[in-house]
């Protein structure tokens, strides 16, 4: 699934990324508004990991979300 799916139907994702990424709040989730550079950031902060592997991340997931 592309980005602009994901941004679009994050009402319905939001559960899912919340699955993924548990350290993550509803509100900060809600927040993201679909935006992938939000989510990776926040997925790197929470989990204090390197940019690079927080984009991984965020790649995978939305690649499975399709």
């Amino acid at each position: 699934m592309n980005w602009d799916q994901i941004k679009g139907s994050w009402k319905q994702m939001q559960g899912e990324a919340k699955k993924r990424w548990g350290k993550l709040t509803d509100d900060e989730v809600t927040q993201l508004e679909g935006n992938r550079d939000k989510l990776v950031g926040s997925v790197q902060e929470k989990y204090g990991i390197a940019r690079e592997q927080a984009e991984r991340e965020v790649d995978e997931w939305a690649a499975d979300r399709g």
